[in-house]
């Protein structure tokens, strides 16, 4: 992860072995796993394997979860993760307002945050919200892994050591903060580029500032797209496909051999600014006849159905240049009327499977208000588990 600093204790999670542990410990819920188990399933030696399940212990990170039955000799002790033992802040920052999730290490969001935002308002005015909606959610995941590091040592050790181990648990709980939003922008500097309608923001070391602000806290930026994108593969969408994201703009999130696709120089997914009409309308981006722009004029004219067939001609392009196996849609816009873009891009698909003699992609609809930032938090505790995308 980029941008690592003072505000978490990243050593136990760094190294690839101890991310296959975490992510088998993870998928194998409140059941648990024994050590065996895990050696068998990573390929890791027994020895290396309890080093590494002491640290996570040590850390806070793996709790026991009872004993199972052996096949001889004593009962195996099963290791479990511990989820409030860790946090991220996902961060959506779209043209008009911020919503923000708190997830503990197994991704389930504990709790959420939604406000105003004018993106146009300059560079102090946002960083000081994000501030401020950061600060909050970091002391609501201090306090569920204080109380959760305070019932550990009680079970383990008594009252004494509950409060060192409550305030260690706290100070460590925070590994980061992902932030989303619309690109153009550079994933691995954390630079923004010039965001369609807000030519200011070009250039701004998004990802440093913002980590200097929040006090040394871990930072990760991408792509609104390429977000949601992530969250879903790491959710279990399988495959490639492509998110097609329509709200205050239009943006692509590409997933290709199971893997979030950005581009040797992040640039991937800018979907929204193909051309597919010469001397059409204007696009904020400076260009005529831009998927975003025939979109979004048809939903202002309420063609809803029309905006449908845009996008989906779009989809379809990108069907012939990477011969994805699905298309989803998603986004503030599709949502007021998903059924119609649903229908209308499938038509478009299915017609041009006809016209080509193929198997007609799939098209699905993604759902909920905060997907953006909930991808926006898998940013950062993705690649603790070895899944970046």
């Amino acid at each position: 992860m980029r941008g690592a600093g003072g505000g978490a204790n990243l050593l136990a999670l760094r190294s690839h072995n101890t991310a296959l542990v975490l992510d088998l410990l993870r998928t194998a819920g409140t059941e648990g796993i024994s050590r065996l188990e895990l050696a068998e399933r990573t390929g890791l030696t027994p020895q290396a394997v309890s080093k590494i399940t002491a640290r996570l212990r040590e850390e806070g990170l793996a709790a026991e979860a009872g004993r199972r039955a052996s096949t001889g000799g004593k009962p195996r002790t099963v290791l479990r993760l511990v989820p409030e033992a860790g946090h991220a802040v996902g961060v959506h920052l779209d043209r008009d307002e911020l919503r923000a999730v708190l997830a503990d290490l197994d991704g389930t969001v504990v709790a959420r945050r939604h406000a105003a935002l004018d993106l146009g308002a300059g560079a102090e005015a946002v960083l000081g919200r994000v501030a401020a909606v950061v600060g909050e959610l970091g002391a609501e995941a201090a306090e569920a892994a204080g109380a959760a590091g305070a019932a550990r040592t009680a079970e383990a050790a008594g009252a004494a050591r509950t409060a060192g181990a409550a305030g260690a648990a706290g100070g460590r709980s925070l590994l980061g903060v992902g932030v989303a939003l619309p690109g153009p922008l550079d994933h691995r500097r954390g630079v923004l580029h010039r965001v369609t309608g807000f030519p200011e923001w070009d250039g701004f070391p998004l990802r440093d500032t913002l980590a200097e602000r929040l006090g040394g806290v871990p930072v990760v930026v991408d792509k609104d797209t390429n977000a949601v994108a992530l969250g879903l593969a790491v959710g279990g969408e399988g495959g490639s496909f492509a998110y097609l994201h329509l709200g205050t703009g239009l943006g692509a999130g590409l997933v290709v051999g199971g893997s979030v696709h950005r581009g040797p120089r992040t640039g991937a997914g800018e979907f929204g600014h193909q051309v597919v009409q010469l001397d059409g309308p204007p696009c904020g981006c400076g260009d005529r006849g831009c998927v975003e722009a025939l979109c979004l004029a048809a939903v202002a004219r309420g063609e809803t159905g029309e905006a449908a067939r845009v996008l989906g001609t779009g989809a379809a392009n990108l069907v012939g240049l990477l011969d994805i196996d699905r298309v989803l849609v998603g986004g503030r816009t599709v949502e007021g009327a998903p059924g119609v873009f649903l229908g209308g891009v499938r038509g478009v698909l299915e017609a041009r499977a006809r016209r080509t003699g193929e198997e007609c992609v799939g098209v699905g609809l993604v759902s909920g208000e905060s997907r953006v930032a909930e991808g926006a938090a898998q940013l950062v505790l993705a690649p603790v588990f070895g899944q970046d995308g």
